[in-house]
């Protein structure tokens, strides 16, 4: 992994693209869907709002020991962004997280996504643990985390389950 920011990365039908806020325009449209929110919290965000939390994103953490890695996902084969994936690092541990926007859902693409992000953070040696907090309803994100190799723990935050990842030997 890079330390000035993401590299990319591909999975077998996806590309994740190292977050700039150009992308503003077209996630605008992909997370515009209110139910993407529903165990999250907030609400979809207009084109301008979004190219600034991008910006903000793409400037990187205030804290030097903790780095904000952001891609977006496009589907190969129409060239279309269709969510995004997202990790938090700090020393050896990132906490991870994904939307794919409602058209295509139920397609596999989180799943690919999650598992695929997971590879990529764990390929260098640099990452040695992975987290993620999903809320306890929400059966499709578990199923995504799973998939990505994490596993739910007995830990809560903010109402939400702990699911953890080690690389053996951590």
């Amino acid at each position: 992994m890079h330390r000035n920011g993401p590299l990319p990365f591909t999975t077998d039908r996806l590309d994740a693209l190292p977050l700039e806020a150009a992308y503003a325009d077209g996630m605008a449209a992909v997370l515009s869907d209110p139910a993407l929110y529903t165990y999250t919290g907030g609400a979809p965000e207009d084109t301008a709002a979004l190219r600034a939390r991008y910006e903000r994103q793409c400037a990187g953490s205030p804290d030097p020991a903790e780095q904000w890695w952001n891609w977006v996902l496009r589907v190969r084969e129409d060239g279309r962004l269709a969510g995004y994936v997202q990790a938090t690092v700090r020393g050896g541990v990132a906490e991870i997280a994904w939307v794919v926007g409602t058209p295509w859902q139920g397609r596999g693409y989180a799943k690919e996504a999650a598992a695929g992000l997971v590879a990529h953070l764990l390929a260098d040696g640099s990452v040695r643990t992975v987290l993620a907090h999903i809320h306890p309803a929400h059966t499709a994100s578990a199923a995504v985390a799973g998939a990505a190799g994490l596993a739910p723990t007995e830990e809560w935050q903010d109402g939400e389950v702990r699911w953890h990842r080690d690389v053996p030997g951590a």
